[in-house]
């Protein structure tokens, strides 16, 4: 089976992906990830203004196949959320790089992004 891996994002060994627009990162987890879960019935997410530290949870997901924590791929303030997922959690498996995203992330420190995985990587370690 193949799963669709922008190559305009970097991602986490977890499944988490980062996607740079301007001075913010957004964040979700990966198509392969959504896969893996099942469907998806509750997303839990820090509020806006908390900070958040790469490589720790941020998060948790909930399908009807499993409960998964979610890792942060940057760390820094968090800018947004995706209030939406709270009413309709299905858009992580619906979209999970577009309606699906989960929060908005200021970037504290430019060298996250570089630790990351390219979308080659990330397929790789999928494979």
């Amino acid at each position: 089976m193949s799963f669709e891996i922008p190559d305009d994002r970097r991602y986490l060994e977890s499944h988490e992906w980062a996607h740079r627009d301007g001075d913010a990162v957004r964040v979700g987890i990966s198509d392969f990830a959504q896969d893996e879960l099942g469907d998806v019935v509750f997303v839990e997410l820090p509020d806006e203004g908390d900070e958040i530290t790469a490589g720790e949870e941020f998060g948790v997901v909930e399908s009807i196949k499993a409960v998964s924590d979610l890792y942060a791929p940057v760390g820094g303030e968090v800018t947004a959320i995706n209030e939406e997922l709270f009413d309709t959690p299905e858009l992580v498996n619906d979209d999970p790089y577009g309606e699906g995203w989960m929060l908005e992330v200021e970037l504290e420190d430019e060298s996250d992004l570089d630790d990351l995985l390219s979308a080659e990587e990330y397929e790789d370690q999928i494979a």
